[in-house]
Order: structure tokens, then C-alpha cells, then sequence
């Protein structure tokens, strides 16, 4: 993602992130990831492309706080699959409902 991109989740990259339970964590990303599939349903690359991003970012913070290899493992691999999926070839063959339902689980868990 480079260097020198302007964090557009500063507060939660300053240590609130790492607060959050691992469910909350995903359906913060899952949300983001909701919002690049709407704004590409809708037309709109550019919005898709930047809640997409966002996403990354969000993966990113994740990364940096895990302390368990298999969750490292885990969410490094759905970081590669996010990529692929906005801005690669799709190799992974992603769909609208694989992601939605995806996260889905994360949000009802982090609901509870």
C-alpha cells in the first residue's frame, strides 16, 4: 500500500484498534468491504476503490496486533484475497455474496 498514505482510520490506528476483539475487528473491515461492493454495484470505481483501501488499512492494523501465528496467517491470506479481488484478477474467483457472507459472521459475533 506504500509508505506515504494518508491513514484515513487515525484514531483507531493510535491503539484503539488493538482493544477491539478480533470479531469486532473484522466486521470494522467487513463494513468497508460492504462499501466498495455498493459503490462498484452502483458504478462508481473510484469510491469503490477507495473503501477498498480503506479495507487494507484496516487489515493492516490487524496484522500489526496479532499475536497468534494462525490468526496471522488467516487474515494475511484474506488481506491477499481483498487485493486480488479489487484490484487484481480475481485468481481466488471472489464474488459479491462470497464477502458479504464472509462477514456476515463477523458482524452477528461481534453483535453478542
Amino acid at each position: 500500500m506504500g509508505g506515504e498514505m494518508k491513514r484515513q482510520h487515525r484514531e483507531l490506528a493510535s491503539g484503539r484498534w488493538k482493544e477491539m476483539s478480533l470479531s469486532e475487528q473484522m466486521a470494522n473491515i467487513g463494513s468497508e468491504v460492504s462499501r466498495a461492493l455498493n459503490w462498484r454495484k452502483k458504478g462508481n470505481p473510484e469510491y469503490s476503490q477507495k473503501a477498498a483501501v480503506r479495507a487494507l488499512e484496516l487489515l493492516d492494523l490487524s496484522l500489526d496486533c496479532m499475536e497468534s501465528l494462525p490468526r496471522l496467517r488467516e487474515v494475511a491470506r484474506l488481506r491477499e484475497a481483498v487485493v486480488d479481488f479489487f484490484f487484481g484478477s480475481n485468481e481466488f474467483s471472489s464474488s459479491e455474496d462470497l464477502w458479504r457472507k464472509y462477514f456476515d459472521h463477523f458482524n452477528y459475533a461481534a453483535r453478542k
